[in-house]
């Protein structure tokens, strides 16, 4: 059985996050879990996620060096069903959004996922 789709292409940040996402090389959006994940290849770096709580975020993958520090920051928590394989969300609606951040997160997310190609693609371009 399919998930309900649980997003709107119009929601507020989805388009700067796809901006963000897609430019990365080879990257792809596929609608996963009724939501938007973002892939490298066929594996994932980041999902467009909202909750009661949260009602706009981005999972991702954070630099396991830089965990802790960003979950000091309480525009970060730890995601369900995610969380248990260290990836953290950032609440987009918790202060005005500083997209350069995002793209750094999301630059290290992929780093993570991504293969050996991908990489060299992304480091030549600079």
């Amino acid at each position: 059985m399919a998930h309900p789709r649980m997003y709107r292409d119009d929601d507020p940040y989805l388009p700067e996050l796809r901006e963000v996402c897609l430019t990365l090389p080879e990257s792809a959006e596929v609608e996963a879990w009724g939501r938007p994940t973002f892939r490298a290849g066929k594996k994932m770096f980041a999902v467009f996620e909202g909750n009661d709580d949260h009602p706009y975020g981005v999972v991702f993958k954070p630099d396991p060096a830089e965990r802790a520090a960003l979950l000091e920051d309480p525009r970060f928590w730890v995601p369900a069903y995610f969380g248990p394989g260290g990836w953290l969300a950032l609440d987009l609606t918790a202060a005005a959004v500083d997209w350069s951040e995002v793209a750094e997160l999301m630059d290290a997310s992929y780093r993570q996922v991504a293969i050996k190609r991908m990489l060299t693609a992304l480091d030549e371009r600079g």
